[in-house]
């Protein structure tokens, strides 16, 4: 992303933990800010640090990276309240796939190769050996 923004001209901000903070993406950026320890949950799944970010450094769009906040309507909603493009799937997309079984059935329907396997809801234990047998 940071490399195609460049060639586009678009200037570019990362965000990092202490265990990226000399990765290639922070250095090739034109700013990098730290929000917070290794721990995900200490740093990159923070909403509102890297919504302080984004206002700090004057950004108008966001790439999620691949994971994290990009499966996260919630961090979706929150860039358009806050007048942030959201460069990733749109929520209807993000909601079908955050369920592995609402995904299948959307694959399913779609006629895509899916992995062979039970497609539903298993009641109990008795049901469960059923369909594993």
């Amino acid at each position: 992303m940071i490399k195609t923004a460049k060639k586009m001209g678009i200037k570019t901000v990362a965000v990092y933990s202490d265990a990226d903070a000399f990765s290639m993406f922070v250095k090739e950026a034109d700013e990098a800010y730290r929000i917070g320890p290794p721990p995900t949950n200490q740093s990159y799944l923070k909403m509102d640090t890297i919504l302080e970010v984004i206002k700090a450094s004057g950004a108008q769009a966001v790439h999620p990276g691949y994971g994290f906040l990009s499966e996260n309507c919630i961090f979706q909603d929150m860039m358009q309240k806050n007048n942030v493009k959201f460069v990733g799937p749109p929520q209807v997309a993000i909601k079908a796939m955050g369920d592995k079984i609402e995904s299948k059935k959307v694959a399913l329907a779609a006629k895509v190769n899916t992995v062979p396997g039970f497609v539903g809801e298993i009641n109990d234990d008795k049901e469960a050996i059923k369909i594993a047998n």
